[in-house]
């Protein structure tokens, strides 16, 4: 199974952007993440993790696990981790709203506005199930983190920081992505 993280909104505290998943031949769009900014130097808790590619597992001890596994029951089989990411450690998905959520973890949503991601428990439970079960099946689940908010151009009337190329790039996969939706 390959996910991708399409990283396009970027600010001094948050980085947000689209996940995709990949069924067969093509994308669907399914979430809304949120992460913590780009940094040139880490700072514990407040710094994404780099742009790469990288394998899913199910961390199944630590408090998240405990929380989750006594909040949704049967359904949790562990918390969603991104496995071997040099430098950093304890990287899961999961539930939260901004960036004060996650220490370099990625929230998931179905909703964004700046530094916002709302009905993340739904979208969760929407991802869950899918990469949970390919990883208890013995499948490869990889995500992909692309970052198309490189080189950025201040954008004052909305108080953060996208990169205008990117951007552009990113509005025709969206577009060709709700083309072939259409045709479903």
């Amino acid at each position: 199974m390959k996910l991708e993280i399409l990283r396009f909104n970027s600010s001094d505290d948050f980085t947000s952007g689209i996940y995709l998943m990949w069924a067969t031949t093509r994308k669907n769009f399914s979430a809304t993440p949120l992460e913590d900014q780009a940094q040139t130097q880490k700072v514990w808790g407040e710094t994404r993790i780099p742009a790469g590619t990288y394998n899913l597992s199910l961390r199944k001890e630590g408090g998240f696990h405990t929380r989750y596994a006594a909040k949704f029951g049967g359904f949790h089989k562990g918390m969603i981790h991104v496995d071997d990411v040099k430098g950093f450690e304890y990287i899961l998905w999961h539930i939260g709203n901004d960036d004060d959520d996650t220490a370099g973890c990625l929230l998931v949503g179905k909703t964004s506005q700046d530094n916002f991601i709302g009905s993340s428990t739904v979208a969760y439970k929407e991802i869950y199930p899918d990469i949970a079960g390919a990883i208890i099946r013995g499948d490869k689940v990889t995500a992909t983190y692309i970052d198309y908010d490189g080189e950025i151009i201040d954008n004052k009337a909305k108080d953060h920081v996208m990169n205008i190329l990117k951007l552009q790039r990113f509005r025709r996969i969206l577009w060709i992505y709700y083309q072939q939706k259409l045709k479903v």
